[in-house]
Protein backbone atom coordinates (compact mmCIF):
# COMPACT_ATOMS: atom_id res chain seq x y z
CA UNK A 1 0.00 0.00 0.00
CA UNK A 2 1.57 3.36 -0.98
CA UNK A 3 2.34 5.67 2.03
CA UNK A 4 0.92 9.05 2.18
CA UNK A 5 3.60 11.32 2.81
CA UNK A 6 3.57 14.35 4.94
CA UNK A 7 4.65 17.95 3.98
CA UNK A 8 6.07 19.14 7.23
CA UNK A 9 9.02 20.96 8.84
CA UNK A 10 11.77 20.48 11.79
CA UNK A 11 13.33 23.42 12.32
CA UNK A 12 11.50 27.37 12.43
CA UNK A 13 7.69 26.49 12.67
CA UNK A 14 8.07 22.83 13.58
CA UNK A 15 4.88 21.50 11.78
CA UNK A 16 6.01 17.62 12.38
CA UNK A 17 3.74 15.54 13.31
CA UNK A 18 2.63 11.74 14.00
CA UNK A 19 -0.41 10.61 12.35
CA UNK A 20 -2.48 7.92 14.68
CA UNK A 21 -1.13 4.72 12.77
CA UNK A 22 2.60 5.98 13.22
CA UNK A 23 2.26 6.74 16.60
CA UNK A 24 1.42 2.77 16.76
CA UNK A 25 4.67 1.97 14.51
CA UNK A 26 6.85 3.87 16.93
CA UNK A 27 9.84 2.05 18.10
CA UNK A 28 9.04 2.44 21.94
CA UNK A 29 12.63 1.51 23.49
CA UNK A 30 11.96 0.34 27.05
CA UNK A 31 10.90 -3.58 27.79
CA UNK A 32 10.68 -2.65 31.27
CA UNK A 33 9.69 0.00 33.71
CA UNK A 34 13.32 0.73 34.82
CA UNK A 35 16.29 1.96 32.61
CA UNK A 36 19.70 -0.25 32.60
CA UNK A 37 22.82 -0.23 30.20
CA UNK A 38 22.73 -3.24 28.09
CA UNK A 39 24.21 -4.00 24.56
CA UNK A 40 20.62 -5.01 23.45
CA UNK A 41 21.45 -5.98 19.96
CA UNK A 42 19.17 -8.58 18.06
CA UNK A 43 18.99 -9.82 14.77
CA UNK A 44 17.83 -7.46 12.59
CA UNK A 45 14.95 -9.50 11.04
CA UNK A 46 11.66 -8.66 9.52
CA UNK A 47 8.88 -7.96 11.79
CA UNK A 48 5.18 -7.67 12.12
CA UNK A 49 3.36 -5.86 9.46
CA UNK A 50 2.28 -2.07 10.66
CA UNK A 51 5.54 -1.83 12.77
CA UNK A 52 8.89 -0.37 11.60
CA UNK A 53 10.61 -3.49 11.79
CA UNK A 54 7.48 -4.30 8.57
CA UNK A 55 11.00 -4.16 6.20
CA UNK A 56 14.65 -4.34 6.85
CA UNK A 57 15.05 -0.67 5.43
CA UNK A 58 11.74 1.62 7.08
CA UNK A 59 10.34 4.23 5.40
CA UNK A 60 7.48 6.23 6.46
CA UNK A 61 5.24 8.81 6.33
CA UNK A 62 8.03 11.97 7.06
CA UNK A 63 10.15 10.39 4.30
CA UNK A 64 10.08 13.50 1.85
CA UNK A 65 10.16 15.90 4.52
CA UNK A 66 13.29 14.40 5.89
CA UNK A 67 15.24 14.71 2.57
CA UNK A 68 14.43 18.18 2.13
CA UNK A 69 15.84 18.66 5.86
CA UNK A 70 18.91 17.23 4.97
CA UNK A 71 19.15 18.69 1.55
CA UNK A 72 19.33 22.03 4.22
CA UNK A 73 21.57 21.10 6.44
CA UNK A 74 24.39 19.76 3.97
CA UNK A 75 23.87 23.38 1.69
CA UNK A 76 24.99 24.93 5.28
CA UNK A 77 27.46 22.58 5.88
CA UNK A 78 28.37 20.40 3.49
CA UNK A 79 30.69 18.50 5.73
CA UNK A 80 28.18 16.72 7.03
CA UNK A 81 28.96 13.98 4.70
CA UNK A 82 32.81 12.67 4.54
CA UNK A 83 34.36 10.16 3.36
CA UNK A 84 38.04 8.82 3.45
CA UNK A 85 39.21 7.34 -0.24
CA UNK A 86 39.73 4.10 0.51
CA UNK A 87 36.20 3.64 1.47
CA UNK A 88 35.11 3.74 -2.28
CA UNK A 89 34.24 0.08 -2.11
CA UNK A 90 32.25 0.44 0.83
CA UNK A 91 30.02 3.36 -0.62
CA UNK A 92 29.18 0.99 -3.86
CA UNK A 93 28.22 -1.70 -1.64
CA UNK A 94 26.05 0.58 0.58
CA UNK A 95 24.36 1.51 -2.77
CA UNK A 96 23.58 -1.42 -3.72
CA UNK A 97 22.02 -2.54 0.14
CA UNK A 98 19.93 0.33 0.62
CA UNK A 99 18.85 0.61 -3.36
CA UNK A 100 17.55 -3.30 -2.76
CA UNK A 101 16.12 -2.85 0.30
CA UNK A 102 14.06 0.22 -0.23
CA UNK A 103 12.76 -1.40 -3.68
CA UNK A 104 12.08 -4.80 -2.45
CA UNK A 105 10.37 -3.29 0.63
CA UNK A 106 7.98 -0.59 -1.46
CA UNK A 107 7.71 -1.44 -4.61
CA UNK A 108 5.26 1.14 -5.35
CA UNK A 109 7.66 4.08 -4.55
CA UNK A 110 11.21 2.54 -5.16
CA UNK A 111 12.21 0.35 -8.17
CA UNK A 112 15.88 -0.73 -9.32
CA UNK A 113 16.42 -2.72 -12.80
CA UNK A 114 20.01 -4.32 -12.98
CA UNK A 115 21.45 -4.94 -16.82
CA UNK A 116 24.74 -6.12 -15.70
CA UNK A 117 26.35 -3.37 -14.04
CA UNK A 118 24.20 -1.12 -16.06
CA UNK A 119 21.54 -0.22 -13.50
CA UNK A 120 18.11 1.91 -12.87
CA UNK A 121 17.35 3.44 -10.31
CA UNK A 122 13.81 5.09 -10.00
CA UNK A 123 12.41 6.71 -6.67
CA UNK A 124 9.31 8.42 -7.02
CA UNK A 125 8.86 10.18 -3.93
CA UNK A 126 11.40 12.13 -5.30
CA UNK A 127 10.84 12.52 -9.08
CA UNK A 128 14.54 10.49 -9.51
CA UNK A 129 15.07 8.91 -12.72
CA UNK A 130 18.84 7.36 -13.56
CA UNK A 131 20.67 5.22 -15.48
CA UNK A 132 24.23 4.81 -14.17
CA UNK A 133 26.90 2.03 -14.33
CA UNK A 134 27.63 0.28 -10.88
CA UNK A 135 31.49 1.27 -9.82
CA UNK A 136 31.85 4.05 -12.33
CA UNK A 137 31.98 7.02 -10.51
CA UNK A 138 31.77 9.22 -13.40
CA UNK A 139 28.08 8.08 -14.22
CA UNK A 140 26.42 9.22 -10.97
CA UNK A 141 26.33 13.05 -9.82
CA UNK A 142 27.87 12.46 -6.70
CA UNK A 143 29.79 10.00 -5.08
CA UNK A 144 27.39 6.93 -4.02
CA UNK A 145 27.27 7.23 -0.39
CA UNK A 146 26.03 10.83 -0.75
CA UNK A 147 23.60 10.21 -3.78
CA UNK A 148 21.98 6.81 -1.62
CA UNK A 149 21.95 8.99 1.86
CA UNK A 150 20.07 11.32 0.21
CA UNK A 151 17.57 9.69 -0.38
CA UNK A 152 17.49 7.13 2.69
CA UNK A 153 15.99 8.11 5.66
CA UNK A 154 18.45 7.92 9.32
CA UNK A 155 22.55 8.97 9.26
CA UNK A 156 24.52 6.41 7.60
CA UNK A 157 28.17 5.33 8.65
CA UNK A 158 30.45 2.81 7.53
CA UNK A 159 33.02 2.05 9.66
CA UNK A 160 36.60 -0.01 8.23
CA UNK A 161 37.79 -2.97 9.70
CA UNK A 162 41.74 -3.15 10.63
CA UNK A 163 43.69 -3.74 13.54
CA UNK A 164 41.15 -5.85 15.32
CA UNK A 165 39.08 -2.42 15.58
CA UNK A 166 36.45 -0.13 13.95
CA UNK A 167 37.12 2.73 12.40
CA UNK A 168 34.69 5.42 11.17
CA UNK A 169 35.57 6.49 8.17
CA UNK A 170 32.71 7.42 6.15
CA UNK A 171 29.39 9.12 6.44
CA UNK A 172 26.51 10.98 6.28
CA UNK A 173 25.11 12.60 9.53
CA UNK A 174 22.79 15.37 9.15
CA UNK A 175 19.99 13.81 12.16
CA UNK A 176 22.11 13.19 15.29
CA UNK A 177 21.56 13.29 18.98
CA UNK A 178 24.67 15.66 19.50
CA UNK A 179 27.96 14.04 18.09
CA UNK A 180 29.99 15.42 15.07
CA UNK A 181 30.85 12.94 12.37
CA UNK A 182 33.49 15.88 11.37
CA UNK A 183 34.99 15.42 14.83
CA UNK A 184 34.53 12.03 15.18
CA UNK A 185 35.85 10.83 11.20
CA UNK A 186 38.87 8.63 11.84
CA UNK A 187 37.96 7.77 14.63
CA UNK A 188 38.15 4.25 16.43
CA UNK A 189 35.12 2.03 17.79
CA UNK A 190 36.47 2.70 21.85
CA UNK A 191 37.80 6.93 20.99
CA UNK A 192 34.13 8.10 19.52
CA UNK A 193 31.84 6.11 22.46
CA UNK A 194 34.58 7.68 24.80
CA UNK A 195 32.02 10.24 26.10
CA UNK A 196 29.32 7.84 27.63
CA UNK A 197 29.23 7.48 31.20
CA UNK A 198 28.56 3.97 33.24
CA UNK A 199 28.65 2.02 30.31
CA UNK A 200 32.24 1.77 30.30
CA UNK A 201 32.90 0.61 34.04
CA UNK A 202 30.22 -1.97 33.32
CA UNK A 203 32.24 -3.61 29.91
CA UNK A 204 29.52 -2.41 27.69
CA UNK A 205 31.13 -1.31 24.93
CA UNK A 206 34.09 -4.14 25.40
CA UNK A 207 31.44 -6.88 24.92
CA UNK A 208 29.85 -4.80 21.67
CA UNK A 209 33.04 -4.10 19.71
CA UNK A 210 33.95 -7.97 20.36
CA UNK A 211 30.49 -8.95 19.22
CA UNK A 212 30.46 -6.20 15.66
CA UNK A 213 33.95 -7.42 15.10
CA UNK A 214 32.37 -11.24 14.13
CA UNK A 215 29.41 -10.34 12.20
CA UNK A 216 28.70 -12.13 9.25
CA UNK A 217 27.39 -11.68 5.59
CA UNK A 218 23.31 -11.88 5.37
CA UNK A 219 22.79 -11.35 9.61
CA UNK A 220 22.58 -8.00 10.24
CA UNK A 221 21.79 -6.88 13.77
CA UNK A 222 19.98 -3.67 15.64
CA UNK A 223 19.83 -2.03 18.74
CA UNK A 224 18.10 0.99 20.72
CA UNK A 225 19.02 3.92 21.75
CA UNK A 226 17.23 6.90 22.81
CA UNK A 227 17.52 10.16 24.33
CA UNK A 228 15.44 13.64 24.54
CA UNK A 229 14.66 16.94 22.10
CA UNK A 230 13.00 19.73 22.62
CA UNK A 231 10.65 20.22 19.56
CA UNK A 232 11.07 18.23 16.40
CA UNK A 233 14.33 19.09 15.43
CA UNK A 234 16.58 16.72 13.61
CA UNK A 235 19.47 18.42 13.61
CA UNK A 236 20.61 17.91 17.13
CA UNK A 237 24.63 18.89 16.23
CA UNK A 238 27.45 20.29 18.24
CA UNK A 239 28.06 22.25 15.01
CA UNK A 240 24.33 23.86 15.56
CA UNK A 241 24.19 24.02 19.49
CA UNK A 242 23.62 27.69 19.20
CA UNK A 243 20.07 26.97 17.59
CA UNK A 244 18.79 24.41 19.82
CA UNK A 245 20.85 24.40 22.77
CA UNK A 246 18.73 27.03 24.23
CA UNK A 247 15.34 25.14 23.58
CA UNK A 248 16.03 23.29 26.75
CA UNK A 249 15.03 26.67 28.74
CA UNK A 250 11.99 27.08 27.13
CA UNK A 251 9.99 24.29 28.58
CA UNK A 252 6.95 24.71 30.94
CA UNK A 253 4.35 22.49 32.71
CA UNK A 254 1.97 24.30 29.78
CA UNK A 255 3.93 23.30 27.04
CA UNK A 256 5.27 19.42 27.64
CA UNK A 257 3.12 17.89 25.95
CA UNK A 258 4.06 19.40 21.96
CA UNK A 259 7.47 20.85 23.03
CA UNK A 260 9.34 17.31 24.56
CA UNK A 261 9.68 14.54 22.36
CA UNK A 262 11.23 10.93 23.02
CA UNK A 263 14.17 11.05 20.45
CA UNK A 264 14.62 7.49 19.74
CA UNK A 265 17.37 5.82 16.92
CA UNK A 266 17.32 2.19 15.74
CA UNK A 267 20.31 1.65 14.58
CA UNK A 268 20.90 -1.28 11.91
CA UNK A 269 24.55 -3.03 11.62
CA UNK A 270 25.04 -4.60 8.17
CA UNK A 271 28.53 -6.41 6.88
CA UNK A 272 29.40 -5.66 3.23
CA UNK A 273 30.07 -7.89 1.01
CA UNK A 274 32.95 -6.79 -0.87
CA UNK A 275 35.15 -4.45 1.44
CA UNK A 276 33.81 -6.33 4.31
CA UNK A 277 33.27 -2.86 6.40
CA UNK A 278 30.44 -2.51 8.26
CA UNK A 279 27.45 -0.07 7.89
CA UNK A 280 25.45 1.46 10.65
CA UNK A 281 22.21 2.89 9.39
CA UNK A 282 20.79 5.44 12.02
CA UNK A 283 17.17 6.12 11.64
CA UNK A 284 15.99 8.79 14.52
CA UNK A 285 12.33 8.63 15.35
CA UNK A 286 10.58 11.46 17.05
CA UNK A 287 7.15 11.43 19.43
CA UNK A 288 6.12 14.12 21.51
CA UNK A 289 4.54 13.39 24.97
CA UNK A 290 0.73 14.59 23.93
CA UNK A 291 1.46 11.68 21.27
CA UNK A 292 2.94 9.22 23.48
CA UNK A 293 0.45 9.07 26.22
CA UNK A 294 -2.23 8.32 23.63
CA UNK A 295 -0.91 4.55 24.44
CA UNK A 296 -1.63 3.33 27.94
CA UNK A 297 1.25 1.55 28.03
CA UNK A 298 3.97 3.95 27.49
CA UNK A 299 2.34 6.82 29.41
CA UNK A 300 2.98 4.35 32.41
CA UNK A 301 6.33 2.85 31.39
CA UNK A 302 8.21 5.92 30.55
CA UNK A 303 7.42 7.99 33.29
CA UNK A 304 8.76 5.28 35.81
CA UNK A 305 12.08 5.12 33.42
CA UNK A 306 12.29 8.60 32.82
CA UNK A 307 11.85 8.97 37.30
CA UNK A 308 14.30 6.25 38.01
CA UNK A 309 17.09 7.24 35.48
CA UNK A 310 20.87 7.82 37.24
CA UNK A 311 21.92 11.10 37.65
CA UNK A 312 24.91 10.53 35.53
CA UNK A 313 22.61 9.39 32.32
CA UNK A 314 19.91 12.63 32.83
CA UNK A 315 23.28 14.64 32.72
CA UNK A 316 24.42 12.79 29.77
CA UNK A 317 21.59 12.77 28.08
CA UNK A 318 21.09 16.51 28.31
CA UNK A 319 18.05 16.59 29.94
CA UNK A 320 18.48 17.87 33.42
CA UNK A 321 16.60 21.20 32.86
CA UNK A 322 13.61 20.01 31.90
CA UNK A 323 13.44 16.34 33.36
CA UNK A 324 11.46 16.79 36.50
CA UNK A 325 8.72 18.96 34.81
CA UNK A 326 8.55 16.18 32.18
CA UNK A 327 8.20 13.65 34.93
CA UNK A 328 5.47 15.50 37.08
CA UNK A 329 3.36 15.85 33.41
CA UNK A 330 3.91 12.30 32.81
CA UNK A 331 2.49 10.93 36.23
CA UNK A 332 -0.54 12.00 35.23
CA UNK A 333 -1.22 9.56 32.77
CA UNK A 334 0.04 7.12 35.18
CA UNK A 335 -2.59 4.85 36.17
CA UNK A 336 0.12 2.68 38.70
CA UNK A 337 -1.19 -0.26 37.06
CA UNK A 338 1.35 -3.10 36.06
CA UNK A 339 2.59 -3.24 32.52
CA UNK A 340 3.04 -5.83 29.96
CA UNK A 341 5.89 -7.81 28.64
CA UNK A 342 7.91 -6.13 25.67
CA UNK A 343 7.88 -2.68 24.00
CA UNK A 344 4.58 -2.75 21.81
CA UNK A 345 1.02 -1.26 22.68
CA UNK A 346 -1.10 -3.61 24.18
Amino acid sequence: MAIVFRQETFRDDFTYRNSPENIRRFPFPFPDDNYMYSVNMEPHVKGAAGTVFENLIDVDEHYISEMADRALVLKADPLRYQALPHMMQAQWDTLELLMEQQAAGYPEHFTLEKNGDRWRWINRPLGIDDTFTFGDLTTLPMEPLEYISRQTQGDITIVDQRDNNLWMDAGMVTTQADWSLDFDVGMNFMEWHGPVPLAHQQGVFERALKFLLNMQLGKPIRRYNWTMTINPRLDTSPENYPKWGKDRTTVTPENVGDKVHLRVEVQTLWRLPRSNALLFVIRCYLMNMSELVTVPKWANRFHRVLGSLPTELVDYKGITRYRDVTVEWLSKYDDGAPTSAGTFPD
